[in-house]
Formats: C-alpha cells, sequence, structure tokens
C-alpha cells in the first residue's frame, strides 16, 4: 500500500478490494464473511449472523480449551461469520485479533514505536521483577518455546530483542514484514505479551543462587 489509509476501516476496505483477504487462520470475503481458512471450500459450516458472535468463536479452541493467547494458531474451525457490513467485519476481527488493524494502519503511517524486550522487562515489578535476570541464551529458548509460529503465536515480533540473543531460535522472517505476502494482513507484535513474562519467570530463577531458587 502506497498512501497509508486514515482510519483502520479504510485499511480494511482497500483489503477487501485488493484480494488481501488472509489474517492468521481467518479467511475473509468480500461479502463480509468470515470462516477459517482451513475451511475455505467447506459448505456446512455453522452460521453465525452477529459480528459480536466473534468473540465466542475465538474463546476456546477445537477441545473446548480457553485461549489465553487470540493469535495462537489453534482457532477453532467449523463457523461461518456473516457480519453484514464493513463495520461489523471490523468489530468481528478486533474479537478474533485484538488492535491487529491499529497496529498495522500504525506500521504503515510510521508511527508504530515497539517496545525493546529489555525496557519491558525493566517494567517489571514484585514477582515478576526477577525476568531481569535473563540471559541473551535464555530470551532465545522463551523466544522458540512462546512466539513460535506453528505452535506458538502467529504475530511478526517488531521489538528488539537484544544483541545477545542467539538468531537461531525464529526464522529471520519471524521479526520483519518486507516480504509480507500481498495477501495477507500482519498480526504484529510490538511488545513481548504477558504470558511471556509469564513463562520467563521459572528461567530467570535459574539464575539465581540454589537456596533462592525456591
Amino acid at each position: 500500500m502506497t498512501d497509508a489509509p486514515v482510519t483502520t476501516r479504510e485499511l480494511l476496505a482497500r483489503c477487501l478490494s485488493s484480494g488481501r483477504l488472509l489474517i492468521g487462520e481467518v479467511l475473509l470475503a468480500q461479502d463480509f464473511t468470515l470462516r477459517h481458512i482451513a475451511d475455505s471450500e467447506v459448505d456446512n459450516l455453522e452460521l453465525f449472523t452477529n459480528p459480536v458472535d466473534a468473540r465466542s468463536i475465538a474463546r476456546n479452541d477445537a477441545k473446548g480449551q480457553f485461549r489465553p493467547l487470540k493469535s495462537a494458531p489453534n482457532l477453532r474451525r467449523g463457523w461461518l461469520l456473516e457480519t453484514g457490513s464493513l463495520m461489523g467485519m471490523e468489530l468481528a476481527l478486533d474479537f478474533i485479533y485484538p488492535s491487529a488493524l491499529g497496529l498495522w494502519l500504525s506500521w504503515l503511517k510510521g508511527s508504530l514505536q515497539p517496545t525493546p524486550l529489555r525496557e519491558t522487562l525493566s517494567r517489571q515489578t514484585g514477582m515478576y521483577r526477577i525476568t531481569q535476570l535473563l540471559t541473551g541464551e535464555q530470551v532465545g529458548v522463551l523466544l522458540g518455546r512462546c512466539c513460535n509460529t506453528e505452535r506458538g503465536c502467529l504475530r511478526t515480533i517488531l521489538w528488539e530483542k537484544g544483541t545477545d540473543v542467539p538468531h537461531d531460535t525464529l526464522p529471520p522472517l519471524k521479526f520483519s514484514l518486507e516480504s509480507l505476502e500481498e495477501d495477507r494482513i500482519p498480526l504484529i507484535c510490538r511488545e513481548v505479551c504477558n504470558l511471556v513474562i509469564a513463562a520467563a519467570r521459572p528461567l530467570a530463577k535459574e539464575n539465581l543462587p540454589k537456596e533462592k531458587q525456591k
């Protein structure tokens, strides 16, 4: 896109008209419907007609387990959501992938300001203050475990992870939008999330003397 859209709704409209119809595990259509990409040629889908239904669609995975991370690659299949309008589609998308359009719009405008990992860790207090002790190698382990696209998170990381972090735990494309496919709307991660911070705590505790690791 050359000239950045003014609003997220205008951005979404441009995506629909240009054929940019994929976002995460969701396939959009120009008739304002959404479905799981794996159901692109499936007909007997459960029909939903209220954009707010997207909240319940995204709440649990196929096994009925709660999805704490909406950008995890475990969105359930078997549904068709008819939103009825551009406004309805925008609302539905925000339930399925919160802030996705807004973050991309900020990136297109050049106003997105990702927060470096160490800056985020420096703000942690209480039981999570210990995450400031993470080594670069531990950060690499953490990212490989929590942010892997196939089993962790679909978002593209735009925050600085640190020069001391190994480069082989995630592929380079995980950290760049430069090779974004023309039919895809990106999911952007501008700051390490609370789930990663929680997973970082036990790793950081390993850096304490053994008598303090309990």
